[in-house]
């Protein structure tokens, strides 16, 4: 593992603009890679562009359409060009990759216009707001041959989730049998846009967070589908915003039989140094892992913390700090040499397919009463 002497700086009390910093690890050289922004409506766009960077790549321009975060993005990036147009970045010969943290429902539309101009899209969770968008793009990437890239930060950007992962691969707890996430998040209401409670632009709760979690789910069990139990998506404290969904759950059965539990949720309290306390389960064959992802109750804050239990050993391995996110060099070198050893574009699609699924199964429920 990577080492690092000093933990990143991060914003841990604001999850909307939680932007990790890794140890760079640079698989290009400056000008080798070009990608550009646009789009930036979630703070995610910050934690995307850090891994890009930190992983060699260039960053040449940035569009929005809000001048407030326009001024902003570039205060933090001030070799970002603005462009003049969204149109100005497709035209560009030399920009290879977008990123982009659009509205939700918008999201696939903006990548669907980036693959049809002959580049790859790097887009903030989640991907889509419906299955039709889904089909949609499904096609758009068969037809130009583009990547449609998802930045599922829970692991991708999260040191001990994203050593679970290596372990895991490893054989240290031998074939995972299941997985638990618990997802809570801090709502921090007044701060929030208005499409935030707009259910058509969010896509609901199972949609939006439920996609980090599925995602991690298919990782860790090393499947490729899964058969949906139950889902359960609803308002239990927030009436005055009735387009929000505090809450949600879901259950899954994949196909090898492991089993998968997760929470997502807006209760956060504000006492908790962090704008969540994201657990992960996972109990294999031989072993079982604990991850602690942004917190360590009490004791330390920011934190990334993984236990480890198997037959050899007892362990805790305190990850803050330790990683240089291996997913944006393997991202880069993915979009140069047409591979895919970042993630599969299938696997990316189901993560997607299988949160919606689940919202469509709980929308269902909720309508019933």
């Amino acid at each position: 593992m990577a080492q690092s002497s000093t933990p990143r700086k991060v914003n841990v009390k604001d999850g909307a603009n939680y932007a990790p910093s890794g140890i760079s690890e640079k698989v290009v050289q400056p000008g080798e890679f070009t990608f550009s922004i646009a789009y930036l409506d979630h703070g995610h766009i910050n934690g995307q562009t850090n891994g890009l960077l930190q992983a060699g790549a260039t960053l040449k321009y940035v569009y929005d359409s809000d001048s407030t975060r326009l001024a902003a993005f570039c205060e933090k990036y001030p070799q970002a060009i603005v462009a003049d147009s969204f149109e100005q970045i497709l035209e560009d010969i030399d920009t290879k990759l977008v990123a982009s943290a659009a509205i939700p429902h918008l999201r696939a539309g903006i990548g669907i216009r980036v693959m049809q101009a002959g580049k790859d899209y790097f887009t903030d969770k989640s991907p889509f707001t419906t299955l039709e968008q889904l089909t949609e793009v499904k096609e758009v990437v068969a037809s130009t041959g583009q990547k449609y890239a998802v930045y599922y930060a829970e692991r991708l950007h999260n040191e001990a989730a994203w050593q679970a992962g290596e372990l895991i691969k490893q054989g240290a707890i031998g074939r995972v049998l299941q997985v638990i996430n618990l997802a809570p998040h801090r709502l921090a209401k007044a701060t929030r846009p208005d499409w935030f409670f707009d259910k058509d632009c969010y896509g609901g709760i199972l949609t939006d967070i439920g996609s980090h979690q599925v995602e991690q789910f298919l990782t860790y069990a090393g499947v490729t589908n899964a058969t949906i139990n139950f889902a359960r998506a609803t308002n239990l404290n927030n009436q005055d915003k009735p387009g929000l969904e505090d809450f949600g759950e879901i259950s899954m059965t994949a196909e090898n039989g492991a089993s998968f539990y997760t929470r997502v949720d807006w209760f956060t309290p504000e006492g908790q140094a962090t704008w969540g306390d994201g657990r992960t389960f996972i109990m294999g064959t031989t072993g079982n892992i604990e991850c602690r992802k942004y917190n360590d109750v009490a004791r330390q804050a920011p934190a990334s913390k993984l236990f480890i239990t198997n037959n050899q050993q007892e362990q805790e391995m305190d990850c803050l700090g330790q990683s240089s996110f291996p997913y944006f060099g393997q991202l880069i070198l993915d979009v140069i040499n047409r591979t895919e050893n970042a993630m599969r574009q299938d696997h990316t699609f189901k993560a997607a397919e299988l949160s919606m699924r689940a919202q469509q199964i709980a929308d269902l429920a909720e309508t019933e009463k």
